[in-house]
C-alpha cells in the first residue's frame, strides 16, 4: 500500500471517530439492489425486486455520498439483494470510499480473484460474506442454491489473498438462528482457522415482511453462553454489549431506547430513506428527490422509531454501543475487535 492511501485512510478513520466522539450521525445502511441469485427462507429482499431502471445509479450515489458527507463521515453498509449482480458495483463503492468507510456484504458467488481485486481498488475498507452453517448441505439448503457454501469460502479466500491488510478486512457474517445456535462454536472454529474475522446479528422476526414458520431465534439464556464465545474467540467481531443485551431483548426485558433515524439510518435500492431496515415501509422521503441532510432531521423524534423494539440485529448493536458519543468499553471494542488494519 502505498504513502498516500495509507494517509487517506488514517485520514478518513480520524474523521470517523470524530464524528462518533461528538454523536454525529455515523451509519447508513445502503441496499443497492433487491436482485439475489440465491433464495434465503428468511430474506425478504429477493421476492421483492425492483426493475433495473428503478435502482439508484452510480451517479445517484456519488451524490448522496456527498449528502452524506455534509453531516458526517459515515459507515455505509453496502448491501442488498446481492450487491455483486451490479457490474458497476466496484464505481459505487469508490464513491462512498472518497468520504466515507464502506463494508460490503455479500453471498460471495460472484467473488473471484479479479472481482476481489476490484472492489479493494476502490476502497472498501472492509467485507463480510455470508454462512451461517458449518456444513454444505444446510447451508446450500437454506439458501436455495447447491454451491453456496463452497463458493462462500472460495470468496473468502480471494478477497482474504487481496486485501491490503489481510483477514483484517474480511469476515464471516452469520445470522443467529435457533438451527445453528449450537453450531457458532463450530463456525467461529472454521473463521479462525482461515484467517479472518467473524460478525453475527440476530434473526429478526418482527420488521416490516419480516418472520415466517421456518425461521424463529433462539430461546433465552444465550448472553453468556455467546459471551463465553466473545472471550474464546477474539477475532469476533461484536461489541461485548451485543452480547449481553441478547437475554433482554429474547425475553421481552428493558433495552434501551433505538438510535434509529438519528445516528442511523438506512436507503433502499430505489432510494427511499427510513429510519432502519425494519421500517423500509416508512419512508420519510427518498434521495432522488431530497437531499439526504433534509431526511435526516425529517426523522428526527418519530415516536415509533424512539418506542420500538423490533429487533437486536448487529447494525442496532453497534449503534447502540457507540451512539450518543459512545463508553469506554465501546471505544474498547471498537479499537480491537471492529478494527480493519
Amino acid at each position: 500500500m502505498g504513502v498516500l492511501n495509507e494517509l487517506r485512510e488514517i485520514g478518513r478513520e480520524a474523521r470517523f471517530a470524530t464524528g462518533i466522539a461528538r454523536a454525529k450521525p455515523f451509519q447508513c445502511l445502503v441496499q443497492v439492489t433487491n436482485r439475489c441469485n440465491m433464495r434465503c427462507t428468511f430474506c425478504d429482499f429477493w421476492p421483492n425486486p425492483a426493475a433495473r431502471g428503478e435502482e439508484l445509479t452510480t451517479a445517484d450515489f456519488r451524490r448522496v455520498a456527498g449528502e452524506l458527507a455534509e453531516i458526517g463521515c459515515f459507515l455505509v453498509s453496502i448491501e442488498g439483494g446481492e450487491p455483486t449482480v451490479r457490474p458497476d458495483l466496484p464505481d459505487i463503492v469508490r464513491a462512498f470510499a472518497a468520504r466515507h468507510v464502506p463494508l460490503l456484504y455479500t453471498n460471495g458467488w460472484y467473488i473471484d480473484a479479479a472481482a476481489a481485486r476490484a472492489l479493494w481498488d476502490a476502497g472498501l475498507v472492509q467485507v463480510g460474506v455470508s454462512i451461517d452453517f458449518p456444513d454444505a448441505a444446510r447451508q446450500d439448503r437454506k439458501r436455495g442454491l447447491a454451491g453456496g457454501f463452497e463458493r462462500a469460502w472460495r470468496a473468502i479466500d480471494e478477497l482474504r489473498a487481496s486485501a491490503p491488510h489481510g483477514g483484517r478486512q474480511v469476515h464471516v457474517m452469520s445470522v443467529i438462528m435457533r438451527e445453528n445456535l449450537d453450531d457458532l462454536d463450530a463456525l467461529f472454529a472454521m473463521s479462525a482457522a482461515r484467517g479472518v474475522g467473524h460478525a453475527v446479528t440476530l434473526l429478526s422476526t418482527k420488521g416490516f415482511r419480516r418472520g415466517n414458520a421456518v425461521d424463529l431465534p433462539p430461546a433465552a439464556p444465550v448472553s453468556a453462553r455467546l459471551l463465553e464465545l466473545w472471550r474464546r474467540y477474539p477475532h469476533v467481531r461484536a461489541f461485548r454489549d451485543y452480547f449481553e443485551r441478547m437475554d433482554a431483548f429474547l425475553g421481552g426485558g428493558a433495552m434501551p431506547r433505538c438510535n434509529a433515524g438519528v445516528q442511523s439510518f438506512n436507503i433502499d435500492h430505489v432510494g427511499n430513506v427510513a429510519p432502519c431496515i425494519e421500517k423500509i415501509d416508512h419512508p420519510v422521503g427518498s434521495v432522488k428527490r431530497d437531499g439526504a441532510a433534509a431526511l435526516w432531521r425529517r426523522m428526527h423524534g418519530l415516536p415509533e422509531v424512539a418506542r420500538c423494539q423490533d429487533c437486536w440485529t448487529m447494525c442496532r448493536g453497534f449503534s447502540q454501543a457507540l451512539g450518543g458519543g459512545g463508553d469506554a468499553r465501546g471505544w474498547l471494542d471498537l479499537a480491537t475487535r471492529m478494527r480493519s488494519r
